[in-house]
């Protein structure tokens, strides 16, 4: 799972070129430009749209002409964002084909498929729902300072003013979602307990204790006087106090005393008005197919299948009767859990660095940026997913972040370790969305593009490479691996279960402690994660398929000139890609291995 700022270098300005006859010299009318310098224009003003709409983005890209800004979150800005996609589509639909190479074409669908998005989305009142039990704008203003770089005393300023902008911004997310309410778009009540919390745990009765003051603790800028320094540290402590804290505690009291009572009785997003539709919509968008929910539906259905008579396998080596017997014991004995959340980290780190020593063997190309592993922020952890990857930003200097949740110590068992932190880290989320930072590609691929089947079934894909690194080498493990991806094939059997069959949380929670080996827990804060985002689940399972199919189609192609090494850095070269995009390119690829000397 990632987590990434929201998204913006300023427009190219396009040259016109000039004819001279050959004889008078005289200035003949411009040429009409061409196809690829149209979309080239396009692509720099939808840019440069997208950064001046998106000022926190910009910032983590390290556009500094917005520095001062949080941007304009109403519903009245949504709608003047699709009216510019429009414009913007109706511009890209007039580029033709003709005259485009294979690149332009894949930037120009790519674009196309993101405009045609955000349109579509605008539509539903599902838009109004602001927050999951997953992730929420509190939670992304809270961490605001972690993805920022401090190198001066103005970078210290402008942080400040945003932050006195944030309870105005505070007071337009509390209208809308008061909106979503009394327009019958709450969120489930089974999924929502733990977001109040969530909001209250950022107020601290000392500001310097603040997630929002975590910047005023490192060293004093250079170009910063002791007495300036001071003066920043105490104008934030103040700014913390007297209107940070307030606003959070506002949005806590309404969760409480409006948005709880309210809460819908039924799970299932169909429920909400044209939520079925919205689903069909969600679907499309998140796995980047035209799958209907029945057919999803049932191919995770045969995932399951094989995968349980995998797991059963795994159970009888370990010298277990059966799979049951082996997941109780894997559930239950104290020796599988660490005892502090120190040990839990040390662990992921151990495994991370182990990992890191295997790259070069999968990969010739590895990215410049590292990362790093931390905690998962305490008033999150409880209500949140087992770990999460957080995209760092080469531009700011900002490393990557693996975050592992160190709540709930007996419900985290080491033996997930492996499979996690290939998919959180490396080769998972951290490789390729650092190495898509890397590319030279327009910044609509290597900053703005990140499709969910893709980018989450690369690291469903990443932990299947723990075979070839020899990570599973207990049952214990292999029992792991199996489980997360038993995990995600359940979660195409619920998501849809819930969203397109009226399942209830109660079936959904009932139907992956029968077939995983999660705990309790992770299962509780994993079910109520599809209800809230529905859809979004899907992609993993799906890309990964999806990327199995391209190496098996590679591997019988190629035969004895199959590199997996080139087959992991062609995947990866495009960036984050629809499946039908990734398909096409990787068939391009095997062409052209064959074709070699």
């Amino acid at each position: 799972m990632t987590r990434s700022g929201s998204a913006r270098q300023k427009p190219a300005f396009g040259v016109n070129f000039v004819t001279f006859g050959a004889v008078a010299l005289a200035v003949a009318s411009p040429a009409a430009a061409a196809p690829t310098d149209d979309l080239k224009a396009l692509l720099a003003d939808h840019y440069a749209w997208t950064l001046r709409d998106s000022p926190t983005f910009a910032s983590s890209v390290g556009v500094r002409d917005y520095d001062t800004e949080l941007g304009d979150p109403s519903l009245a800005a949504e709608d003047a964002r699709a009216a510019q996609a429009a414009t913007f589509l109706k511009r890209l639909d007039a580029i033709p084909d003709v005259g485009l190479t294979t690149a332009d074409r894949t930037n120009k669908s790519i674009l196309r498929r993101m405009l045609t998005e955000r349109i579509e989305g605008n539509r539903f009142g599902q838009r109004m729902i602001l927050f999951t039990s997953y992730s929420s704008p509190w939670q992304g203003m809270a961490g605001m300072g972690e993805r920022l770089n401090f190198r001066g005393k103005q970078d210290y300023a402008n942080y400040l003013m945003r932050l006195e902008k944030l309870p105005a911004v505070n007071d337009t997310w509390l209208a809308i979602t008061e909106q979503a309410v009394k327009g019958g778009y709450a969120q489930p009540c089974v999924s929502m307990g733990g977001v109040e919390g969530a909001i209250r745990g950022v107020v601290t009765a000392d500001p310097a204790a603040s997630r929002f003051y975590a910047p005023f603790t490192k060293t004093k800028p250079r170009d910063a006087s002791d007495a300036e320094w001071s003066a920043l540290q105490t104008r934030a402590k103040t700014v913390i106090g007297q209107r940070i804290n307030p606003a959070y505690t506002k949005a806590a009291d309404y969760i409480r005393d409006r948005y709880m009572p309210a809460c819908a009785k039924v799970a299932s997003v169909s429920a909400q008005p044209g939520g079925a539709a919205y689903y069909r919509f969600a679907v499309r968008q998140q796995t980047t197919t035209d799958l209907d929910p029945e057919s999803i539906h049932q191919t995770g259905l045969e995932e399951v299948a094989r995968i349980r008579a995998a797991m059963t396998d795994v159970a009888k080596s370990a010298g277990f009767a059966t799979r049951e017997a082996f997941v109780a014991e894997l559930r239950t004995n104290p020796k599988y859990y660490a005892r502090t959340p120190e040990e839990l980290l040390a662990a992921a780190s151990r495994v991370a660095k182990i990992i890191d020593g295997k790259m070069p063997t999968l990969f010739y190309r590895l990215p410049r940026l590292p990362y790093g592993v931390r905690a998962i922020p305490a008033e999150i952890a409880e209500g949140t997913t087992t770990a999460y990857y957080s995209q760092g930003s080469p531009q700011n200097r900002i490393a990557g972040t693996y975050y592992v949740n160190t709540s709930k110590l007996d419900q985290r068992p080491l033996w997930e370790l492996p499979s996690l932190t290939a998919h959180e880290a490396v080769p998972g989320h951290h490789m390729q969305i650092a190495m898509q930072q890397e590319l030279d590609l327009p910044p609509l691929r290597t900053r703005l593009a990140h499709f969910t089947a893709f980018t989450e079934g690369w690291g469903l894909y990443a932990e299947t490479l723990g075979n070839e690194m020899g990570l599973y080498d207990t049952p214990e493990k292999r029992m792991g691996r199996l489980s997360y991806d038993m995990w995600r094939a359940c979660r195409l059997v619920v998501d849809t279960g819930i969203h397109a069959k009226g399942w209830t949380k109660e079936q959904a929670v009932q139907f992956m402690l029968d077939n995983t080996a999660l705990s309790a827990a992770n299962i509780d804060a994993e079910v109520n994660r599809y209800i809230a985002w529905p859809g979004q689940a899907l992609g993993y399972k799906l890309g990964e398929l999806k990327i199995l199919a391209l190496r098996r189609k590679a591997e019988a192609t190629l035969g004895a000139k199959f590199d997996l090494a080139a087959f992991n850095d062609a995947v990866l070269e495009q960036g984050s890609v629809p499946l039908d995009v990734l398909d096409a390119h990787v068939t391009a690829w095997i062409a052209a291995q064959m074709n070699a000397g």
